[in-house]
């Protein structure tokens, strides 16, 4: 009822953070955002809610579906986008693009450069040479618990296996303050017709020095 903008993004952008070594070796730059009209909120609780409802009186301004781009310092961009009241299927899209083929999720695919077909390809056949450690390690019981297919567990397993062996969590402060950034930034953005915000450098220029991720430590 207050702010329009991205107001969840860490969900989305921390995968793919990871993925693209932000702080180690890139960094978001700038991003811009824009928001559609909102609708759907106001449309269900008019549905919903009898004449006299405090909730008839609520105004929202969060627009139903927020886009953001953010480019980072070495030239790569990211699509944001924040949707929380319109109605569709369950689903987490999840999708990285290079030069040499993309993966998407959910369900996981693959599609290879110079590959004969222009199908994706299912993940099993890569599982035996690419499955990280931790899955190989704990992902029939992972499964067994639930949690977003065993995700979950496996996170707070490592969490736990990072503290009592001393080594730095995967997700540090540095992580967090960068995942969260695109809240205001978006609502800035927004604010001023998609004009473009900077990221701070939470790092303090260490992102070109600091090493990879501990995630694939030993």
């Amino acid at each position: 009822m207050q702010r329009n903008g991205n107001l969840y993004p860490t969900h989305g952008l921390g995968p793919v953070a990871h993925y693209m070594d932000i702080n180690r070796g890139d960094r978001f730059d700038y991003m811009v955002s824009v928001s559609s009209a909102e609708a759907s909120l106001s449309a269900y609780v008019k549905a919903n809610f009898p004449d006299g409802d405090p909730k008839r009186a609520e105004k929202y301004v969060c627009g139903d579906m927020n886009t953001s781009i953010i480019k980072t310092a070495q030239g790569r961009t990211i699509l944001l986008q924040h949707d929380v009241v319109n109605p569709r299927p369950y689903s987490r899209l999840n999708l990285i693009e290079g030069t040499k083929g993309a993966f998407a999720d959910y369900p996981p695919r693959i599609f290879q450069d110079g590959q004969k077909d222009e199908d994706w390809q299912k993940i099993d056949a890569f599982r035996e040479k690419y499955e990280h450690p931790l899955w190989r390690s704990t992902g029939e019981l992972a499964r067994k618990m639930g949690g977003h297919g065993g995700m979950d567990y496996v996170m707070n397993y490592r969490l736990m296996d990072c503290l009592k062996r001393g080594l730095p969590p995967d997700i540090d402060v540095y992580d967090a303050a960068a995942w969260s950034a695109p809240t205001p930034l978006s609502e800035a953005s927004v604010a001023g017709n998609g004009a473009p915000q900077k990221f701070p450098d939470f790092t303090r220029n260490r992102w070109k020095t600091r090493s990879s991720s501990a995630l694939f430590a030993g």
